[in-house]
């Protein structure tokens, strides 16, 4: 255990980096109690941080990934019905670091393949919201059991939102285009050389993509941390607060950002006294439900399927929300 920990606070904590950008801002003349230097502090480390975890991971994940194309994946899930194939849909979801845009193409491509809406909405609620990255991210922020956590209801927010989506019979409300979407049969066999390129090149993809939203997502962080009061944060998200978990939820949808933007904001949360449930609540509209997604998804659903879908997914985060809020002393 005491490895693991050591391994857990060298490496995913990266408290030689803290250690490190704490002595720089010394050296420039700032204090890191100071509230000036404090956010300098936190700005730095929780960049240089995320920015490092991101590449490596990725890299690691889209090596796996290259072995699971669209076309393979569609195959794995084709013939399969029921809970269990709402269950593999979403855990083939957590290996595909995309955000909310760019799952839907896949979703296009699935229900032209006759993939059933439940488990096309599955793979849809967790590509987004669920994946390995973001784990560890989380991990290395909170700790291993909050991480956990988030997979699990986030697994079951994906498993039950399709589940619910394909009992309702309406796979008549998908635009009709998107059946006659030509659909690939094969997929092509790399070469190891060829899945070293593809990893490389996801990673400079997500960077690109995801950079600005990381810059902004730690400096609202840096902010809240250092310089709002936390009676303030409590006032209006604190856990004793009934509408903390829908206002949080309502906060995210206006979002667009990947979940590592959103970290740091919950980091700060959660530092000013905000419930684990909360929080979650917030990083789950803004990974599942932001704005673009939703926009993005009109222009293929009819609007019933789009309000069953906004309905199903924002009743099971205002659940978990709840839940974890009131269960927030088993993991702080």
């Amino acid at each position: 255990m005491s490895i693991f920990g050591w391994l857990n606070d060298q490496l995913l904590r990266m408290e030689w980096l803290s250690d490190l950008v704490t002595a720089g801002v010394l050296a420039v003349g700032l204090d890191p109690g100071s509230r000036l230097g404090g956010s300098v502090q936190f700005f730095v480390y929780d960049v240089v941080k995320i920015f490092i975890l991101l590449s490596v991971l990725i890299f690691c994940i889209s090596y796996v990934q290259s072995f699971f194309p669209p076309e393979r994946t569609r195959r794995i899930l084709g013939g399969r019905s029921g809970i269990g194939a709402n269950m593999l849909a979403a855990l083939l979801g957590t290996i595909t670091p995309f955000c909310s845009c760019s799952s839907i193409p896949i979703f296009i491509g699935f229900t032209a393949a006759g993939l059933p809406l439940a488990i096309t909405f599955s793979f849809l609620i967790s590509s987004p919201l669920v994946d390995l990255a973001s784990v560890i991210l989380l991990a290395s922020i909170f700790s291993w059991p909050i991480a956990l956590a988030y997979v699990a209801v986030g697994l079951v927010v994906a498993v039950a939102g399709g589940t619910l989506i394909g009992r309702a019979g309406m796979e008549d409300q998908v635009a009709g285009f998107v059946r006659g979407v030509p659909v690939q049969d094969g997929d092509h066999a790399m070469a190891p050389a060829e899945r070293l390129a593809f990893a490389r090149a996801q990673v400079g993809e997500i960077v690109r993509r995801v950079w600005p939203y990381v810059l902004v997502g730690v400096g609202i962080g840096a902010a809240i941390h250092n310089w709002v009061p936390a009676g303030i944060v409590s006032a209006l998200l604190g856990q004793d607060k009934w509408w903390s978990v829908p206002a949080a939820t309502l906060i995210g949808i206006p979002m667009y950002a990947d979940i590592f933007g959103t970290l740091p904001i919950a980091e700060a949360l959660v530092g000013k006294g905000v419930g684990l449930g909360t929080v979650l609540a917030f990083m789950m509209a803004v990974t599942a439900l932001s704005l673009p997604s939703i926009i993005m998804l009109k222009r293929v659903v009819r609007t019933p399927l789009l309000a069953l879908f906004l309905a199903v997914v924002t009743a099971g985060i205002l659940a978990i929300g709840v839940l974890f809020n009131a269960i927030t002393h088993w993991f702080i």
